[in-house]
């Protein structure tokens, strides 16, 4: 035992000098460089994308010039960096941020800066962005990009089975007919592709669609939610489409990729978030989004992948550190980050990026997201997640959803009691 104590305090130790000596990265003691007040600023961009941050920091650095903004770019190692960082009381100033029930204790409140500054206008942001980065009804960091989940269709193989495009209003029947006529197992060609381990994540918007949740609105219940009658409903939809045939099991062990196969021009349809959209049109894949279809006359809730611009509690300039939040929140910012989708209404408005046939259908999901995710609403959701996970994949193996859910909630309850 004691020999672990003391492994963990040279690890600790180790941490604790690695972060200091990255965040130092040339800045002197004092937080000052060439007679500069420097605000770190950490992010998991590289490559284009990183270039961009890198261009958004120059350009506040020229209104603001007794400042250096120091980029941190973390990579793949971002949350690692950042706990490191967090438990050496050493953090970037300002970070990107989405695990926001993870670390929140260790970031600031924005809502009395927000309050506070006339220059901001909160209301130009898209409301359901903010669901995301709120704990306990409190703020803790402002919207910097999104993807919600849209259906990706090939035109070409709707155009060879003489389908009309999807259109706004399509229910999860007319889905399920139009998998079933793009099948054609003998060419290894299906209408649907399902996750044989999906995220738990990805899943919200089609089982809120459906009237179901995985946890209570208070986050103190999932017996009654996530396993309701319309939460089993939602997921067995696609558990059956696997086991009907007209839906294949992708991204498991010896599967291919949903967007391998889409690019292969063997499926025909997908759901997924903006991000594999430039790789379809390299592909030369001719395509078109929509959004997901509707449970009958219910109506169609939208699900967010959310990024968000966070202060350190830590931080010892957090009127710096906020000045620089405001302006990576500004019009002039949101504008260069081209990789994103813009978060205000005022940029949607004028770029009109929001009449792009390929890009509308985000907007619209977007204006449908009011709900908030279950990891959010409970601290404990990772060890309830386990278990809910484990239960979903069976059910995408073709199992019977109810009872697996039935056995999630009886094994996670201990968890929510905490």
């Amino acid at each position: 035992m004691k020999k672990k104590k003391m492994w963990f305090s040279l690890i600790l130790a180790v941490v604790v000098l690695v972060m200091s000596a990255c965040s130092s990265n040339n800045a002197s003691v004092d937080g000052k460089k060439d007679g500069k007040t420097v605000l770190r600023f950490a992010t998991w961009d590289t490559g284009d994308t990183l270039k961009i941050q890198q261009d958004i920091a120059k350009a506040f650095e020229k209104e603001n010039k007794d400042v250096k903004v120091q980029v941190e770019a973390y990579g793949d190692g971002f949350d690692q960096k950042i706990a490191a960082s967090f438990g050496a009381k050493n953090p970037p100033d300002v970070m990107y941020m989405w695990d926001f029930t993870t670390y929140y204790q260790s970031l600031e409140p924005l809502d009395s800066f927000a309050q506070k500054d006339s220059d901001i206008n909160m209301g130009d942001f898209y409301e359901g962005l903010f669901n995301y980065s709120k704990v306990d009804n409190k703020l803790y960091g402002m919207p910097a990009g999104f993807s919600t989940m849209v259906v990706y269709y090939n035109k070409k193989l709707f155009d060879e089975y003489q389908i009309p495009y999807p259109k706004e209003g399509w229910t999860w029947d007319e889905f399920r007919e139009i998998a079933k006529k793009l099948t054609n197992k003998s060419k290894k060609q299906y209408g649907f592709a399902v996750s044989s381990e999906p995220d738990t994540y990805d899943l919200q918007g089609l089982v809120w669609s459906n009237g179901g949740s995985f946890i209570s609105e208070d986050g103190k219940k999932i017996d009654g939610a996530m396993n309701s009658p319309e939460t089993v409903e939602a997921l067995q939809l696609y558990g059956d489409m696997v086991k009907d045939g007209n839906a294949v099991s992708t991204g498991g062990k010896n599967q291919q990729s949903a967007s391998d196969i889409f690019k292969a021009g063997k499926l025909g349809m997908l759901i997924n978030g903006i991000w594999p959209i430039q790789g379809y049109k390299d592909a030369k894949i001719d395509f078109g989004t929509a959004m997901t279809p509707s449970f009958g006359s219910k109506p169609v809730k939208g699900l967010i992948a959310s990024s968000s611009v966070s202060i350190a509690k830590d931080s010892k300039q957090k009127d710096l550190a906020w000045k620089f939040v405001k302006f990576y929140s500004s019009e002039q910012a949101i504008k260069m980050r081209t990789a994103d989708l813009p978060v205000r209404k005022s940029v949607v408005e004028e770029t009109k990026v929001n009449e792009d046939p390929l890009y509308k259908p985000f907007y619209t999901m977007l204006e449908q997201a009011t709900n908030t995710p279950a990891f959010l609403l409970n601290k404990n959701w990772n060890e309830v997640n386990r278990n809910l996970s484990a239960a979903i994949n069976a059910a995408m193996l073709g199992q019977d959803a109810k009872p697996l859910l039935d056995k999630a909630v009886k094994e996670s309850e201990k968890y929510i009691a905490k």
